[in-house]
């Protein structure tokens, strides 16, 4: 049971991180392509990268093992690391994710009658525009999280989540971090505060990671 969850485990993370690393860097090179800056900035990135690495290892390394393990068939000697299914997640939330974050990029100032952020001055100050799309990329990553807890096609993503205790306090102290790093993080971060509309709408386009999973 063990080993099966041991598999399980390096399967999730490798889910979670291939659809990160996917997207940021199809965004980073079109942006920088089309832009000439991308709209994700190195220390935003060293975040990002704090939150594929380190604590989604933790978080999805720590899932206790559950007796459903063994009504599995074991794992054959020559069977891939990334499933089908795992493949099919990994593209379709890669997708949704790119969808969302090229529509804010191009069509977001519009959407939210906010100051364009793109073709700006090398050293122009951080703009609501590109807070918007790392603060909607970082909230989807956080949601995707959840989605990677189960790699075998199973809709609960939720079933047992609370039984890891490990996982729930780094998705939370995730956010709560993003929070700071926006409304406080400033120039640092290349960020600036936004209001609670634009959150909220922030928070649901992420949310819609959760959605996308359950219909594709």
């Amino acid at each position: 049971m063990w080993g099966r969850n041991v598999y399980d485990s390096i399967s999730k993370f490798l889910q979670f991180q291939l659809t990160v690393n996917v997207v940021a860097v199809i965004v980073a090179f079109t942006g920088a392509c089309i832009t000439q800056d991308s709209p994700l900035k190195a220390v935003q990135m060293l975040w990002v990268n704090l939150i594929m690495d380190t604590f989604a290892s933790l978080a999805l390394a720590t899932e206790p093992p559950t007796e459903a393990l063994l009504l599995r068939k074991p794992y054959g000697r020559n069977k891939p690391l990334i499933s089908r299914t795992m493949m099919k997640n990994i593209l379709g939330h890669g997708v949704y994710q790119l969808s969302t974050i090229f529509t804010l990029l191009f069509a977001g100032e519009n959407l939210f009658d906010i100051d364009c952020g793109r073709n700006a001055p090398l050293h122009a100050p951080p703009s609501e525009h590109y807070t918007i799309v790392f603060n909607t990329f970082v909230l989807m990553q956080l949601f995707n999280e959840i989605n990677a807890r189960k790699i075998h096609g199973e809709r609960n993503v939720f079933d047992g989540v609370f039984n890891n205790p490990i996982f729930c306090s780094i998705v939370f102290s995730t956010f709560i971090i993003q929070i700071v790093i926006v409304q406080f993080g400033g120039k640092p971060f290349s960020c600036v505060s936004l209001s609670i509309e634009q959150w909220l709408w922030c928070v649901f386009l992420g949310f819609g990671s959760l959605l996308w999973g359950q219909v594709s």
